[in-house]
């Protein structure tokens, strides 16, 4: 069931539309019936979530993977037995009460489309927009947009005047513009909710409004190279699959589909696709949770992508559960369900993740899912005894990009003074090494999140050896431009979620403050030979040596 309710509780109250852009004619609501509507059901029952139909049909609902409540058959819609938003908003979606719809297409059993009414028409009856003691949840602008969908399925086969003013009340809300979230994945699913109840009427004008407002919505939230300005990826898939819902529904109403929104559509797969780790689990960046495995997204050469929109990806090779993988964020402040992660890394090789994010844990008001966005649960530099500066841009200076070494440049001034991060990169003989610095005056701390696989085994003379079983990797960290070891590394533990609802334990390194501080990752080694001499580095990686020469401000591959 669906998860993100972050923004969903967004109230909507029983007021006039008075938008001159409205469909609906001033001074009257038109006169819409079921029993005389010929038009199709459209709006992806399909995509209606998997239910225990025994369970529903007993009067028990799970949803968010938490255990199933008894709501009975005279449901109590103010339920939240278990103080989750996310948990209250599916309630109140009715998604769960479309798919017995589905269910009884699918098996002919009528016990199934006569529960699925009785749900819905109680509904209807206990929660009038605007009565007293109705839950806020009931008319929020998002659980309005899922719901529509699963009345237009259940009309299919219901025509009782009940379901026709319900529809057509949904429908005006749907298109009040006050209540639009243009650009955001709540807009698509109100369009797409819009459309549905259009169709099913044979109304041209809300039909109209829905496939406009879509197409103008995907050209705000959708770059050209697919980035979705939501700024986390597992919303790139979300929106990708709900705009494949839309252009159904449109082909299905029998209105044009715009190739500019199906351009938007095609894009996102790109987006998408770089953000998969080799092991088919989606980079935990932004709101997007680590256990997430998008399914069926096409790939193209080249094994690295900049993104304009504030990504780096790249890999050693394509369908390779063993390739290396890391990622960069840098780009536009944050925004929706972005995270503060400017000048982020993970990094991904032999098979298993090394550096990781906290990730993505609920949308419930704790202090941890607060902590989860702040810079400190990311790999990133830290300014000492400077505030930091929220939705701060940072830029991407320069990049360099061959198929076996990258390197990258970042700036940014989010704790008001200048710090730089500069990434390189080397395949076959992996490598991470990342150069922070800080503007003179200031010093610098920077954080480092493993993978709750791996264990610190040795920590002493700027070195940290962390083991997974028989396998190491070594985190060495060095002063800049002079290459001394760097002692001091505080290692304590930490937190990361592992999917929704869901965490572990984890090892957190804290370097010493430092001006300018250079960090060497080595994967499947304990004991890593470094040699430096007139700013000019070896690393003896166990795929070979990696040569880098070291500038005060950047790195580069020799």
């Amino acid at each position: 069931m669906f998860r993100h309710a972050r923004t969903a509780l967004r109230l909507i109250t029983k007021r006039p539309l008075t938008d001159a852009k409205r469909p609906v004619p001033d001074g009257a609501r038109p006169a819409f019936c079921l029993a005389t509507s010929e038009g199709p059901v459209v709006g992806g029952a399909d995509r209606f979530p998997a239910i225990e139909v025994a369970e529903v049909m007993e009067g028990r609902v799970r949803f968010v993977g938490l255990p199933a409540v008894d709501l009975g058959t005279d449901i109590d819609w103010l339920a939240d037995p278990h103080r989750n938003r996310s948990w209250a908003l599916n309630l109140h979606a009715l998604r769960w009460m479309g798919r017995l719809v589905v269910e009884h297409e699918r098996s002919g059993r009528r016990e199934y489309l006569d529960r699925a009414a009785e749900i819905a028409e109680h509904w209807a009856r206990k929660n009038p927009r605007g009565g007293a003691g109705v839950s806020p949840w009931a008319w929020a602008e998002h659980p309005v947009a899922l719901r529509a969908p699963a009345l237009v399925s259940l009309s299919a086969y219901v025509r009782d005047a009940w379901l026709s003013d319900s529809l057509v009340e949904h429908a005006e809300l749907l298109a009040d513009p006050a209540l639009y979230r243009r650009g955001h994945n709540h807009g698509l699913d109100q369009d797409i909710a819009l459309l549905a109840i259009g169709c099913r009427f044979g109304h041209e004008p809300w039909k109209d409004l829905a496939v406009r407002r879509m197409t103008d919505s995907a050209e705000l939230a959708v770059d050209a190279q697919g980035v979705l300005h939501e700024q986390a990826p597992r919303y790139g898939v979300y929106v990708h699959q709900r705009l494949g819902t839309a252009l159904e529904a449109v082909r299905r109403c029998g209105a044009g589909i715009p190739e500019s929104l199906a351009a938007r559509r095609r894009s996102l797969e790109t987006y998408v696709s770089h953000a998969t780790q080799p092991d088919g689990r989606l980079t935990p960046i932004g709101d997007s949770p680590a256990d997430a495995r998008p399914k069926g997204f096409r790939h193209e050469e080249p094994t690295t992508k900049v993104f304009d929109g504030g990504y780096v990806f790249g890999r050693t090779a394509w369908d390779d559960p063993g390739s290396a993988y890391y990622s960069i964020r840098f780009g536009p402040g944050r925004r929706l369900h972005g995270h503060e992660d400017h000048l982020g890394v993970t990094y991904y090789a032999h098979g298993r993740d090394i550096l990781v994010e906290a990730g993505f844990h609920s949308y419930e008001r704790t202090e941890y899912r607060a902590w989860t966005t702040s810079p400190e649960a990311h790999n990133v530099p830290v300014v000492v005894g400077a505030e930091f500066q929220e939705g701060v841009a940072t830029r991407l200076v320069r990049s360099s990009v061959d198929r076996d070494r990258q390197s990258y440049l970042l700036a940014d001034e989010a704790y008001g003074v200048s710090r730089t991060r500069s990434v390189l990169v080397s395949h076959g003989a992996d490598l991470m090494a990342v150069l922070d610095t800080a503007q003179a005056g200031s010093t610098l701390r920077n954080l480092w999140h493993f993978a709750p696989s791996l264990k610190v085994i040795s920590n002493h003379g700027g070195r940290v050896v962390l083991a997974d079983g028989p396998w190491r990797a070594t985190l060495i960290q060095l002063a800049a431009p002079s290459c001394l070891p760097v002692d001091g590394q505080a290692v304590r533990p930490g937190t990361i979620s592992l999917g929704y609802l869901r965490t572990a334990t984890t090892a957190t390194l804290l370097s010493p403050a430092a001006g300018a501080l250079l960090t060497l990752v080595v994967p499947g080694a304990d004991d890593p030979e470094v040699s430096c001499s007139d700013g000019r580095l070896t690393v003896h990686a166990p795929g070979g040596p990696v040569r880098l020469t070291l500038s005060p401000d950047r790195l580069a591959l020799t």
